[in-house]
């Protein structure tokens, strides 16, 4: 034995796991599983809460504004929102078949959005209401289009680095949802120009998008479970 011999076999020992322990333990190391949930933990967290702040701001002023456009945008972020649940539960279980459902829970919340908008713009179609407070509006259409553009970059850029499905669904579904938002700042404008009925018309366009935004995520959730097969 060389005197270099023995410290080198005490190096090995503390770096390098036994793979036949049963603690499953290594220094330095972390599974990838583990990794990869902490991530998606990670991204889905900081997007909830970019969505959340996003969908109280627009309760607040959809209280002084009664608008259908701002109405149809809200119910949609407030829905968003609660994909972070299925999303997060699958990144703890660190399962594919439960991120699939993950993404499939997406699409059918982004679905169930649109059509409760169009119930209200229909409603308020028939039943004519002006939105009152437009600058107001407008703000919410601002923080609309920011909030949702910030947590699309989040959720997209770690879909990507994660190969989650569900993630790059929701990334693409709050990317768009940036756009319904300036639909908003549309509705207030027309609204300023002596149009009120502009409201519940847009905001039945929002639903038309919100429905393009569903089928999009269900071809990318389909995809994915087609590739892996």
């Amino acid at each position: 034995m060389t005197p270099h011999s023995a410290p080198a076999s005490q190096e090995r020992t503390h770096d390098d796991s036994d793979p036949g322990d049963g603690h499953g333990h290594s220094h330095g190391l972390i599974d990838p599983s583990i990794q990869r949930s902490r991530e998606g933990l990670r991204v889905v967290g900081i997007s909830l809460a970019l969505l959340a702040v996003t969908a109280i701001a627009q309760t607040a002023i959809y209280i002084a504004t009664n608008s259908i456009a701002l109405l149809a945008d809200l119910i949609h972020n407030g829905g968003d929102a609660l994909t972070a649940l299925p999303l997060g539960a699958a990144f703890v279980l660190r399962s594919e078949r439960a991120e699939h459902g993950a993404g499939l829970a997406v699409v059918l919340t982004i679905l169930a959005s649109a059509l409760t908008a169009a119930v209200f713009a229909v409603l308020r179609i028939i039943h004519p209401l002006a939105p009152a407070h437009l600058l107001a509006l407008t703000l919410a259409g601002v923080v609309g289009v920011i909030g949702n553009a910030i947590a699309a970059r989040v959720r997209l850029s770690g879909g990507h680095r994660l190969d989650s499905p569900a993630l790059i669904a929701d990334g693409n579904h709050a990317r768009s949802d940036a756009i319904v938002s300036a639909g908003v700042i549309l509705s207030a404008a027309a609204v300023a120009l002596g149009a009120p009925i502009a409201d519940p018309i847009i905001g039945l366009l929002i639903t038309a998008l919100i429905l393009q935004i569903t089928w999009e995520s269900w071809k990318t959730v389909r995809a994915r479970d087609h590739r892996h097969r």
